[in-house]
């Protein structure tokens, strides 16, 4: 807000110098082209009709330090107002071209957060007896929904939840991820065990991904006191423990990820790790651990999970999310997308 009142005000302060530059320097100096500057500057914030007054207000200033000059009705004077009216015109002209691009984007903008109420719907802060937290970051400069997919649904067989990360960015990563979660979303009701799932969701993108194009993802199904977990290629999760013991749920044998399934026939195993009562355990997506500061330096996950440790944890979740996006010191070029349960204590 404060850098818009600026741009607003900008054109008046530098036709103001201008004129005030010009009075100092005396006759022998004449700065009247440089009252050009200021329907320039006022087409970056204004509109049109703001952009106008300011050519306006420029034309008007124009005629004092001309007389000052003693340059009225002279070529030089003309030509200057001419270049005024031209540069207003023109800037006219931009303003109109930045307005129609900003309606233009805030319609792309509107699409693309209906697009994520579809595809990536809201995950339910309680589920079973769970607490649940979510943290998305696009990559996308222009869009909130990216290649990261996720998705947690109750079905008679227990809390089951799904994170993947598409290869590629853009709109086709998107649709890949539409297919992964309609899969999901159906597999996850009908199949009794995580590797009928991932057969489903093999089965699914075989038929829509072609080449060496592959979707990491882990599936997992939460227990009593464990949960059981079928990795395929992607990160593995961080347990943290009720007395902020970490340790990485990786799995005995990784399996390749999704759609490269007919290199390797053989189904990929499921396995468990304890999860019992005031345990945390935190799934991502690369986008997360790959994320760089200035100086090369990739993410130190482990090192600042504790700011998981709070009593809520959407709040903690928050809390490391913006650690990630100061670690940057700018925009991700990756998705990242954080996924935390928290099993409250007896």
């Amino acid at each position: 807000m404060r850098s818009l009142r600026i741009l607003r005000w900008l054109p008046f302060v530098v036709m103001l110098g201008v004129a005030l530059t010009d009075l100092l320097a005396g006759e022998n100096l004449v700065f009247l082209p440089l009252l050009t500057l200021g329907p320039a500057f006022a087409s970056v914030s204004g509109g049109v009709r703001r952009t106008a007054a300011v050519g306006a207000v420029a034309l008007a200033l124009c005629v004092p330090m001309a007389v000052y000059n003693d340059l009225l009705f002279t070529f030089e004077n003309n030509l200057t107002v001419v270049g005024i009216m031209g540069v207003t015109a023109a800037s006219m002209l931009a303003s109109r071209l930045r307005l129609q691009r900003e309606r233009e984007l805030a319609s792309v903008r509107q699409v693309a957060e209906a697009a994520q109420r579809v595809l990536l719907r809201p995950v339910p802060r309680r589920a079973g007896d769970l607490q649940v937290a979510l943290s998305y970051t696009s990559a996308a400069a222009e869009a909130r929904i990216g290649g990261d997919l996720y998705e947690i649904v109750t079905t008679p067989h227990g809390v089951r939840l799904l994170i993947g990360d598409v290869q590629g960015k853009g709109l086709a990563a998107v649709e890949t991820a539409a297919w992964v979660l309609g899969a999901f979303r159906e597999a996850a009701y009908d199949e009794a065990g995580l590797a009928d799932i991932g057969e489903r969701l093999e089965a699914s993108l075989a038929r829509h991904l072609g080449g060496e194009q592959f979707v990491t993802a882990i599936i997992a199904e939460i227990h009593e006191s464990e949960i059981t977990l079928v990795n395929f290629g992607h990160p593995a999760p961080l347990l943290i423990l009720d007395d902020g013991t970490l340790h990485p749920a990786d799995p005995p044998d990784p399996g390749l990820p999704l759609g490269l399934g007919a290199l390797e026939p053989a189904a990929v195993k499921a396995h468990r790790v304890p999860f019992g009562s005031g345990d945390r355990i935190l799934f991502f997506t690369d986008g997360v651990i790959e994320a760089r500061d200035k100086g090369g330096e990739f993410y130190p996950l482990e090192e600042r999970v504790w700011l998981l440790r709070r009593d809520d944890p959407q709040a903690g979740l928050d809390a490391l999310r913006a650690d990630l996006v100061q670690h940057t010191g700018g925009p991700l070029l990756d998705d990242a997308a954080m996924l935390l349960l928290h099993r409250p204590g007896d």
